[in-house]
């Protein structure tokens, strides 16, 4: 059969996708781009927050119009929304045929070729006593990559022990548990035996790797087996934890020359009350002690960070306490949310007591100075040399290239663009040097220097 697939939410859920798709693939089923040809549709979805459901129910909708517009078959919904809300979906839209929790990956090959799959209990809203998701793919799974041939995610641990008052990501995906070593290293070399350039390390708290296990030190020992495996040039962690950074990882991410001076560290607020509220560790201190740790174990770090805005009860006082942290912080990338009420959440039995236009008012207020300070940060980049990772034509002009810095992760950060660049020499995931020419804001322009480009 021919299958389609649509793919939503955050790189994890994606590396769900790829394995699902690989496992179609490894039964005899080939993959189509184009939804109207496909005998099969398959929906993997977000339920991260209220805009990621609203995009979820969106594709179904659009899928399931292909039942009676297209040759589909079947349309089956996998993921976060599968889990959470199975029995709702399977009432409010009945050309749904299958299921797929977060724990039921493996079966997608049964439920593109038999009868509906709601194998699981239903999670319905408040319940507990479902079981957890226990699910977590090896190196020996089949996998087709979705992502530009010169970067792969690689999951290298699923689930989350934290009780964040916002999420329901424990409820979704489980308790941690981590991969062994030895199965990533593997998959590693088999990415970079295909031509993977970048390889970007994932989990709900990536640095919270091997504690599950017992084995103290095991991101840093990773990182710095990663560091040989050949063919690789660039190696990314995303999903940092502010209380389980330790200093053999800072150490390591220092040490070792394919890992990118690159922290994503969600830290969600900067106010002792509302971090207390959301049952986030860690203080206004505390946190920028860990930063100025970080910069002074890797000089040069790129720093990334997220918050959110309109918790329940957040104050003027608490948000300009934030607005005053990013400020003294200068961090190089930042994202801000507005709160989603969420239920099955402890905030979800808090009163969400800020209209939704001041969360929209703090997020473009927190966002509006970020971008002021980033864009003078660029500026004084203007003259520098600087490596880029080549990731092809822009969608928005295909006759100019586009790359990224080794502090920039795809999808989330800026860009740079690439002035009088041949594509015929420049091709994706090539690694050159250029010199920064010009500043557009949150993105950079730079001109390849002769011969500069990596063998």
């Amino acid at each position: 059969m021919k299958i389609g697939f649509v793919s939503l939410g955050c790189p994890k859920n994606l590396v769900d996708s790829e394995v699902m798709l690989g496992l179609a693939q490894q039964a005899g089923h080939t993959l189509t781009s184009d939804a109207a040809d496909a005998d099969v549709l398959v929906v993997n979805t977000c339920s991260f927050i209220e805009s990621a459901r609203q995009e979820s129910i969106t594709a179904i909708l659009e899928m399931a119009a292909h039942k009676t517009s297209g040759r589909c078959q079947r349309l089956i919904v996998t993921g976060c929304m599968a889990e959470r809300y199975r029995e709702e979906l399977r009432n409010e839209i009945p050309e749904i045929d299958a299921m797929l929790g977060t724990s039921e990956v493996p079966q997608i090959v049964e439920a593109l070729e038999a009868g509906a799959v709601h194998a699981l209990p239903l999670l319905r809203k408040g319940d507990l006593t479902a079981p957890l998701p226990t699910y977590l793919y090896d190196d020996h799974t089949p996998r087709t990559l979705t992502t530009p041939s010169h970067f792969a995610y690689v999951k290298i641990a699923e689930g989350c022990n934290y009780k964040c008052a916002f999420c329901i990501i424990p409820r979704l995906r489980g308790a941690y548990r981590s991969r062994p070593a030895e199965s990533i290293l593997r998959e590693a070399h088999d990415l970079a035996a295909r031509g993977v350039k970048e390889l970007l390390l994932v989990s709900q708290d990536t640095t919270y790797f091997g504690n599950d296990r017992g084995e103290r030190g095991a991101l840093a020992r990773l990182l710095r087996k990663l560091n040989g495996v050949e063919g690789l040039e660039w190696i990314r962690l995303l999903y940092l934890y502010p209380t389980t950074i330790t200093s053999d990882t800072l150490t390591a991410i220092s040490e070792c020359d394919k890992v990118c001076k690159y922290i994503d560290l969600p830290l969600q607020h900067a106010s002792d009350a509302v971090l207390e509220r959301m049952r986030r560790p860690g203080t206004r201190a505390s946190y920028t002690r860990l930063i100025q740790k970080i910069r002074s174990t890797i000089p040069g770090v790129t720093l990334r960070t997220t918050f959110i805005v309109g918790f329940p009860g957040e104050t003027d006082g608490e948000f300009e306490e934030l607005r005053r942290f990013v400020e003294a912080e200068a961090f190089d990338h930042v994202g801000v949310f507005t709160y989603s009420h969420e239920e099955g959440t402890s905030a979800g039995r808090l009163t969400d007591d800020v209209p939704r236009r001041v969360k929209l008012q703090r997020q473009r207020s927190l966002m509006t100075m970020q971008r002021r300070m980033v864009a003078a940060a660029n500026r004084r980049r203007i003259g520098q040399q600087v490596q880029v990772l080549v990731d092809g034509p822009s969608p928005e002009h295909p006759l100019v290239l586009r790359g990224r810095l080794p502090g920039q992760a795809p999808e989330i950060d800026p860009l740079v663009y690439l002035s009088e660049a041949d594509p015929a020499v420049c091709r994706p995931g090539d690694l050159i040097v250029a010199e920064v020419i010009a500043a557009r804001g949150y993105d950079l322009v730079v001109r390849p220097l002769p011969g500069s480009k990596t063998p």
